[in-house]
């Protein structure tokens, strides 16, 4: 029995699709606090054996023994949230709880990190655990995310119980199905499919940078299928532990999905338009993420990653522009 808390989220309902149907299974447990009623959408297709709110996930775990694996996608993923204790209790006193019982338990321990750790990039972005402590995170979400990673190590290095496998996966631009209910934190993809679908206009945003362009501030973005099947694989290996980037390793263009989008709904590059960055944006913008994923193909993970025109073209006409967009 796995236990995949975040389970109603866009990467963690995915992986409920991706355990039903690439490996169909069934036998696991969504734990999640569905705060929006569109995420029960997000996994009304889906088959499972049972679904916890995280707070009573404490009292499952200790009536239950036939756990297999713990899968920690559950968090506080809002990079504006700026009241710390909220973030506190729930991306790392809540992380740490499932920690300890996986320790005690022996029972394997997979959670999302996120590339917010690395901040703006000034050290890398290497997932090497020799350079977790020179990273400087710009906002409050990327560093609960960083202090858990460091606790972890931390963990690793001085407990003698430990999970029997551990890995803190890094997650990079994330766009795909599922992403619906986010709100201003879903993907430029899907924010500039639903402004051309209302106004045939695309918005992105005007660089403050000298060095890049309108639209040509890089990121490295991974659709949500591909990020996946890095954490089932990783399941599937229990001898492999440690900290990886979840990317492809290559920095794409802002500019590159207004076009694809548009493309994919019979425009063309003219539906592009450049606005004012947000304020609160301003100070903790990244113009420039790229994975390095050398750590995790060494392990053996082989997968080819989709382009990302070829992402936002299955995205776009199989679920987009369908009747029913949900995986």
């Amino acid at each position: 029995m796995i236990i995949l808390t975040g389970g109603a989220g866009m990467i963690g309902s995915i992986i409920a699709w991706h355990l039903n149907t690439i490996l169909n299974e069934d036998q696991f447990v969504i734990v999640d606090d569905l705060i929006n009623p569109n995420q029960e959408k997000n996994i009304s297709k889906r088959k499972f054996s049972e679904f916890i709110h995280k707070n009573d996930l404490n009292k499952y775990l200790i009536k239950k023994n036939k756990i297999s694996a713990v899968i920690h996608m559950g968090a506080i993923s809002t990079t504006t949230e700026n009241n710390f204790n909220r973030l506190l209790n729930s991306n790392i006193r809540y992380s740490q709880m499932l920690w300890c019982w996986c320790a005690k338990n022996n029972i394997p321990f997979i959670y999302a990190s996120s590339a917010a750790t690395y901040g703006l990039g000034e050290h890398g972005y290497n997932d090497s655990e020799k350079e977790i402590n020179n990273l400087a995170p710009l906002n409050a979400y990327g560093y609960s995310k960083h202090f858990f990673d460091q606790w972890v190590l931390q963990q690793s290095q001085v407990q003698s119980e430990i999970p029997p496998q551990w890995c803190g996966l890094k997650f990079f631009n994330v766009y795909g199905p599922n992403e619906y209910h986010k709100g201003r934190m879903a993907s430029v993809v899907y924010h500039a499919f639903k402004q051309y679908q209302k106004e045939q206009e695309i918005r992105l945003f005007k660089s403050e940078h000298s060095d890049y362009d309108d639209g040509m501030q890089l990121r490295d973005f991974i659709y949500v299928k591909d990020a996946v099947e890095c954490v089932v694989y990783l399941l599937k290996n229990r001898n492999i532990s440690g900290l990886f980037n979840v990317g492809t390793g290559k920095a794409k263009p802002f500019k590159a999905i207004g076009e694809s989008v548009a493309n994919n709904l019979g425009g063309n590059n003219s539906a592009i338009k450049y606005i004012d960055l947000p304020n609160d944006l301003k100070e903790k913008y990244q113009y420039f993420t790229e994975a390095n994923i050398n750590k995790i193909r060494e392990v053996g993970f082989k997968s080819k990653f989709k382009t990302l025109s070829e992402g936002i073209s299955d995205y776009v006409q199989n679920y987009l522009v369908s009747n029913d967009p949900y995986a």
